[in-house]
């Protein structure tokens, strides 16, 4: 099968034949690793990277709001620092730090804007005809933040919780702009044919959800919904990413309409993740990036991996393994996370 079709049957519990693997590299892990180690990892690991010629291979470089020492004004008039090249930093300045500012405020043109910079739509336009054109999966996505974190970048994050928890008359119209935003981005995604749609979104903490569970049900949640709606009607995947612990919202974006949940692993807990959400919803792992893999040894990253394999694979699907790494595991922990994901593709190996 091809990547395209184990996707999607592993999204719609359709027996893809083996387990999708997804490996990103972040740009800022090319500034930290020796650039030939990463090229040598990448060429010997066919499934995690099939298309890959380390000799037509470029890395890419950073997004102009994740350059050290250059401070970014992203579409919405926010103000973005960062301190490391390669990682998104903080807003320094919000755009409507004081509801005064709301007054004569307007929002990016979705035809000219995705929420970080100004695009070409037509651009846009070419590169999904070209993933079609080449039988893979055609793909498009909301910008990361693209609701509640585009809240409190606007508003900042202590604001935007008392905006909540005072029902303060004037979030309402806040909201709706970014919904109108959002939903005219999906709308023109879904008129090319996109058949997996993202809706990245950071919700959760170490411990707990950015936000009480009654809040996001009162005020993002019907936002989650309108966005995700137009998706299921055309056919889409809905796939939503959330870093940090989702357990009490996890229910709730089930509700909105998602199909594919990247989550990381650890800090939701295996288990927990076995018991509650295993079978309904098409589970794509975010292993670890936090102790296993930078700190463990490589057998026990491949215990981690076996282990997660066991507890959440069904040859009806609804699994997907995914890493993306950053800066800090040597060399040799990235190799046995790569080794170990590949070996247990095809499910649990009782060998």
């Amino acid at each position: 099968m091809t990547q395209r079709e184990l996707l999607l049957r592993s999204a719609r519990f359709e027996s893809p034949e083996r387990i999708p693997l997804l490996f990103g590299i972040e740009t800022s892990c090319w500034d930290y690793y020796p650039r030939k180690a990463l090229l040598d990892l990448m060429s010997s690991h066919a499934l995690l990277f099939p298309e890959f010629e380390a000799s037509r291979f470029s890395p890419p470089g950073h997004a102009p709001w994740r350059v050290a020492g250059r401070r970014y004004r992203d579409s919405w008039g926010c103000l973005w620092e960062t301190q490391v090249d390669g990682v998104t930093g903080h807003v320094v300045k919000h755009a409507l730090g004081t509801w005064e500012e709301l007054d004569g405020f307007q929002p990016p043109d979705p035809k000219r804007h995705d929420g970080w910079r100004e695009i070409s739509w037509e651009r846009r336009r070419d590169s999904l005809k070209t993933q079609r054109a080449k039988g893979g999966l055609v793909v498009s996505s909301l910008r990361h933040g693209h609701t509640f974190l585009t809240l409190t970048y606007l508003r900042g994050y202590e604001n935007a919780l008392f905006d909540m928890a005072d029902r303060d008359p004037r979030l309402p119209r806040l909201l709706s702009m970014i919904e109108s935003f959002n939903l005219s981005l999906v709308s023109m995604c879904l008129g090319e044919g996109v058949e997996w749609m993202g809706y990245p979104e950071d919700l959760g903490m170490q411990r707990g959800p950015l936000l009480s569970p009654s809040h996001f049900k009162e005020f993002i949640l019907p936002v989650y919904k309108t966005l995700m709606a137009p998706a299921k009607e055309a056919g889409s995947v809905v796939h939503m990413h959330s870093d940090g612990d989702l357990k009490d919202l996890a229910d709730d974006l089930l509700d909105a309409g998602v199909e594919v949940l990247n989550l990381q692993d650890l800090v939701n807990g295996l288990d927990w993740i076995e018991r509650n959400l295993k079978g309904k919803v098409c589970v794509e792992l975010d292993l670890d990036r936090q102790s296993v893999v930078p700190h463990g040894t490589p057998m026990e990253i491949r215990a981690h991996v076996r282990e997660a394999v066991e507890k959440l694979w069904s040859p009806e699907g609804g699994l997907i393994l995914k890493h993306g790494l950053h800066p800090g595991p040597p060399i040799e922990n990235i190799e046995a996370l790569m080794d170990a994901m590949e070996r247990y593709a095809e499910g649990v190996d009782h060998g």
